[in-house]
């Protein structure tokens, strides 16, 4: 029967404590899993899977050199997992027996601080979601372990997939108790189930409270009652930290209220539509808009950008504020240069801090933080006599840290190692004891080669040579060849295949002096070390103020370089809801697509009853006081990526970006809503016509006067009369109920005729030119109602076969004459008790084409005589000549709407 082995069982208990964590158990110089710990890391960091102890009960093995612990953990988060560091916490050559062993930290996907495993630009927050006790009012807490920011909020239950889409955390923490999984969860990849006393009131707020060494939490802004379940969320954050992290978390200094009402609310659906900070197709940051716009050379200014862009203002002076310091930065062209260069050669101090603080920074990074401290002087001096308040403040809120900067530049090398403990990164003439033992260790190495080439000579022995080994230390190696000179003080320790090795007393005595003295030194230099890492984290306060300043500047000065080099507008923002824009382009495309090539476009749209205040909004060359635009024209004509495009300048304008467009007024929207597109969603058992549907009752039932509403083919998801009836009745509610500035792109051509019925609403079609059958998309929006959906054509470009679109065109001609239909004689009820025409030609106006229509019906004149005629009454000849009648009549009609 097999006995569990020392180390065995001090394995085990290890991994008892580390959960369902996968545990790397460090054994000398390689980090070992063992049993289905193992097998899951072959699989999926492919390693070999070997056994230890192979006999009636093998055990599963594999592992992978130390130096590698950042890739191989990087793979693992990647893939979902948790690990455990289980490091050696003795030195080897001290220990008594089995060496002590310790979980140092468990590495979850949203705790993460290694540079290794994050990615400069990108936040990596973990959240964690107190459900409500009563009411509907949730808490949520969420913090970037890399950079100590920390958050804390509630809002209504409902709105939780809004703010998780914005924060989009790495990892959720969530109550056992929620036995079904949160909606809002969907939207992260990775959820830990905690318990439920994780989430206690008084346990969340006596640990905030400790933690951040202060009696209470009143100081923070937390209404203790009124915000309990965000505290309890933060709590539960903090809990998890200390349980995973085991280190001080001094760089979390604070923790922040979110006021989700001075922000613009974006729901999941709009930002995926809209491809705010990634693409739909990709999922990836190129191609989306932040991709384009961030022109930022620091990695926390690019983290800043993605939050400016995730959560724009509301706030016109605030919004204000930014454009003003951007305009500066735009006037000033070298300025902005030169700002830009200085925060290039500066480092990302909020992650650095972080490391600082946890005791994982290595020297490298010490030194990081004073070159950093370098540069500030020159971005203060940049900064200082400007115009713009906002630049003003933040040339204030740059601390120098003069008294941090100085120890650093004089203690460290310019090339500072990763690894603290092999030493070499304090000057020469920083610390007298130190510079006396390097001495010491180098005269030592200068008195063994002195007394090899002395021994040489003693003994006539010219190829003698001193060695090192860890078993025995230095000593001399003397050739076969020359054993019979070997003097009688010589001591023989060890036999190799071609020599000899010796030690003398001398050599030991000098041997002590010399291993003595190095390892004091790298001993001293670890203190230094510890000493200054001290000093930089007892700063952490004032050095993240001046981080977060940096992280500011940067934006503004990128936002700037992005402005000048796109020949942007700064946007006249106003409270009033109104949307006037000259010449404005897709702020993605006019960057992806070659200089030239898109198609700038106008709109003019306010809230319904919105007076005209201003005469500047008469230069707009579309149609006054409309709320509500009807874009109708065929497939690839421009039509979504116009009311993309509207709705991406006002969410740049408001997060304080100057705009690409010849001039624009762009009144504050509290939220955009955008329905656009759609995908099956199988795993909630959805449909895309549910889905449509759903966010689009969404948007009819928060929307408010001060939004901006993009809807792209409302309806299109079922059967036709059920598609059009519900566009037709949705553009009504907006109309009547909540009056806000909508864009409404489709292909159903009766909605063109609520133009006549409803005062806000004005149509706009996608300018086409038909030129010998081909048709050319000039992308131009001008006024008035397509008359024709193109679709054979577009067919014909996206490569569908000849045969395909000839049998098409035979089939539209069939079914035009079958249904064609004087549109005058088609009418619909109208939602305020007008009477309507639901099919019209260009413009509004009745069609002098016979087209085919939705509504059509048997009740043609011609039919109605047909019917009346008693076919018994007549003769033969009477009968051919009414026949005759008719068929004139057909002919003169289709010649007329020809």
């Amino acid at each position: 029967m097999s006995t569990v082995t020392p180390m065995m069982q001090q394995y085990h208990e290890a991994k008892a404590a580390a959960g369902d964590a996968l545990l790397l158990f460090r054994m000398g110089d390689f980090y070992e899993l063992f049993f289905d710990d193992a097998k899951i890391a072959a699989r999926l960091l492919g390693l070999a899977l070997t056994s230890r102890d192979k006999g009636e009960n093998p055990v599963p093995m594999a592992g992978f050199p130390y130096h590698q612990l950042d890739a191989y953990l990087a793979k693992l988060i990647a893939a979902g997992h948790r690990a455990a560091i289980c490091e050696q916490v003795e030195d080897p050559k001290q220990a008594k027996g089995l060496v002590k062993r310790e979980i140092m930290r468990i590495v979850t996907p949203g705790t993460l601080t290694d540079d290794a495993l994050l990615t400069p630009s990108v936040s990596n927050f973990l959240a964690a979601i107190a459900h409500p006790t009563q009411g509907d009012q949730a808490g949520l807490a969420w913090i970037d372990v890399s950079t100590g920011r920390f958050f804390a909020a509630i809002f209504p239950a409902r709105e939780l997939p809004d703010q998780l889409a914005r924060i989009q955390p790495a990892e959720l923490l969530l109550s056992e108790e929620n036995v079904n999984a949160l909606e809002a969860a969907e939207l992260c990849l990775s959820i830990t189930r905690r318990p439920a006393w994780a989430f206690a009131y008084q346990a969340a707020v006596e640990s905030l409270a400790n933690h951040f060494g202060t009696l209470s939490l009143d100081g923070f802004g937390f209404d203790l009652r009124g915000d309990s379940a965000a505290l309890r969320a933060a709590g539960a954050v903090l809990d998890y930290l200390a349980e995973t992290q085991k280190v001080s978390l001094a760089h979390v200094d604070r923790l922040l209220p979110y006021s989700a009402s001075e922000r613009l609310a974006i729901d999941p659906a709009t930002r995926r539509s809209l491809e705010i900070t990634s693409t739909i197709r990709s999922g990836h940051r190129e191609g989306s808009l932040l991709g384009v716009m961030d022109r930022t050379v620091t990695g926390l200014g690019a983290r800043l950008l993605a939050d400016w862009l995730a959560a724009p203002l509301i706030d016109v002076v605030a919004i204000r504020a930014r454009l003003d310091a951007v305009a500066e930065l735009v006037a000033d062209s070298t300025l902005t240069a030169s700002l830009r260069e200085a925060l290039g050669q500066t480092y990302d101090i909020q992650r650095l801090l972080a490391r600082v603080t946890t005791g994982r920074a290595s020297p490298r990074d010490l030194s990081f933080v004073g070159r950093t401290l370098a540069i500030l002087p020159k971005v203060k001096a940049k900064l200082t006599a400007r115009t713009s308040p906002l630049l003003q403040q933040l040339e204030q809120r740059i601390d120098l840290c003069g008294d941090i900067r100085g120890p650093l530049e004089q203690a460290l090398v310019d090339d500072c190692p990763l690894v603290a403990r092999d030493g070499g990164f304090i000057r020469s003439g920083y610390h007298a004891p130190l510079d006396e033992l390097r001495e010491l260790t180098a005269g030592g190495k200068q008195w063994m080669a002195e007394y090899q080439a002395a021994e040489g000579l003693r003994t006539g022995i010219p190829s003698i040579k001193v060695g090192f080994n860890s078993v025995f230390g230095y000593y001399l190696e003397i050739t076969h060849a020359h054993r019979d000179k070997v003097p009688a003080d010589y001591i023989r320790k060890q036999t190799i295949k071609n020599a000899e090795r010796y030690i003398t007393p001398p050599l030991k005595e000098h041997e002590e002096k010399v291993l003595t003295a190095e390892e004091r030194s790298k001993q001293l230099e670890l203190d230094i070390f510890a000493q200054l890492r001290e000093l930089v984290a007892g700063a952490t306060t004032r050095l993240q103020a001046t981080a977060n300043a940096l992280a500011e500047v940067d934006v503004l000065a990128g936002l700037a370089e992005l402005a000048r080099s796109r020949s942007y507008v700064q946007p006249i923002i106003v409270a009033e809801p109104v949307l006037d824009i000259e010449a404005g382009r897709h702020p993605v495309l006019d960057i992806t697509e070659p200089d030239g090539t898109f198609v700038p476009n106008g709109i003019e749209c306010r809230a319904r009853n919105e007076e005209r205040s201003t005469s500047e909004l008469d230069h707009s060359s579309l149609a006054p006081r409309a709320s509500i635009l009807l874009i109708t024209g065929p497939n690839m004509a421009g039509k979504s990526t116009y009311i993309r495009q509207t709705a991406l300048l006002t969410l740049m304008a408001q997060m304080g970006s100057f705009v690409p467009a010849k001039r624009a007024t762009i009144g504050v929207a509290d939220r955009i809503f955008a329905r656009v597109g759609a995908s099956d969603e199988l795993s909630r058992g959805q449909s895309t016509f549910m889905v449509e549907m759903t966010e689009t009752a969404r948007i009819l039932n928060t929307a408010s006067s001060q939004s901006l509403v993009i809807l792209d083919e409302i309806g299109r998801g079922t059967s036709t009369y059920d598609g059009l009836s519900l566009a037709w009745s949705i553009v009504e509610h907006i109309h009547e109920q909540i009056g806000c500035r909508t864009l409404f792109a489709t292909h159903y051509h009766e909605l063109t005729d609520l133009e006549e019925q409803l005062t806000g609403v004005r149509n706009y079609n996608v300018a086409v030119k038909e030129w010998q059958d081909e048709v050319v998309f000039l992308h131009q929006i001008v006024a008035g109602a397509a008359d024709k959906s193109y679709g054979i054509h577009v067919a014909q470009l996206a490569g569908v076969p000849r045969s395909v679109n000839e049998r098409a065109r035979e089939v539209l001609a069939w079914l035009e004459t079958q249904h064609e239909i004087n549109l005058d004689e088609s009418e619909l009820p109208s939602v305020n008790g007008r009477v309507g025409r639901p099919a019209s030609g260009q413009g509004g106006s009745p069609s002098s084409h016979w087209q085919m229509t939705l509504f059509s019906s048997d009740d043609h004149p011609l039919l109605d005589e047909i019917l009346a005629t008693e076919l018994n009454d007549i003769t033969p000849l009477e009968a051919l000549r009414l026949l005759h009648a008719w068929q004139q009549r057909i002919a003169e009609e289709r010649a007329t709407a020809k």
